[in-house]
């Protein structure tokens, strides 16, 4: 995992290209271009769909830290209708949607289980269990959402990892990558005010 530093910004202009690449893909068009105005940067990222009261309706992403005006819009797509927790995102749920771009920055290694802050860190676990290797991650707001103390969010993660035994079983033997993110977050209302 790359030590990124960098000061990349999730803006307005990011979640709309988003928007433009899923409402071309369901309507079949040519995918847009990516946008001049938004600077090209190599980072790792997440896009992330809600739809309503903000349910979850796909969140995919990498930890590559790849060019983003190659992997934005494969993104939104993929978390728009890949995301094997949910049926692909149709037509009629566009103006229902929110999509959220995290730009994923500064990355620390190699920490304890514990050892990070809710509402700050992004956390990536990985662990192996008797020559099986588990690991998930949780997206810095996550645990701050869903009201979550630090020990709650692992053994939740350890769960999400596919780990079914007690999670204080492989709590010493976690290794835990912090990282944060620039979020931004645009409604389909504010996509149409924008476009």
């Amino acid at each position: 995992m790359e030590n990124n530093q960098t000061s990349v910004q999730a803006t307005k202009d990011h979640c709309k290209y988003c928007f433009d690449v899923l409402i071309a893909t369901l309507n079949k068009q040519e995918l847009p271009k990516f946008p001049k105005n938004i600077v090209k940067s190599s980072t790792p990222l997440f896009v992330t769909w809600n739809i309503d009261d903000d349910d979850l309706r796909g969140c995919i992403g990498t930890f590559a830290s790849s060019a983003i005006d190659k992997t934005l819009g494969k993104y939104a797509q993929i978390a728009a209708f890949q995301d094997s927790r949910f049926n692909p995102i149709n037509q009629k749920e566009v103006p229902r949607l929110k999509v959220s771009v995290s730009l994923l920055v500064n990355f620390e290694e190699g920490k304890k289980a514990l050892d990070w802050e809710v509402g700050q860190h992004g956390i990536q676990i990985d662990f192996n269990v008797d020559g099986q290797q588990f690991g998930a991650t949780y997206l810095p707001e996550v645990a701050a959402e869903q009201e979550w103390t630090q020990e709650e969010a692992i053994k939740s993660l350890v769960r999400k990892a596919g780990y079914r035994g007690n999670y204080k079983n492989v709590l010493s033997s976690i290794n835990l990558t912090t990282y944060q993110s620039s979020k931004c977050k645009l409604s389909y209302e504010e996509y149409t005010k924008i476009k």
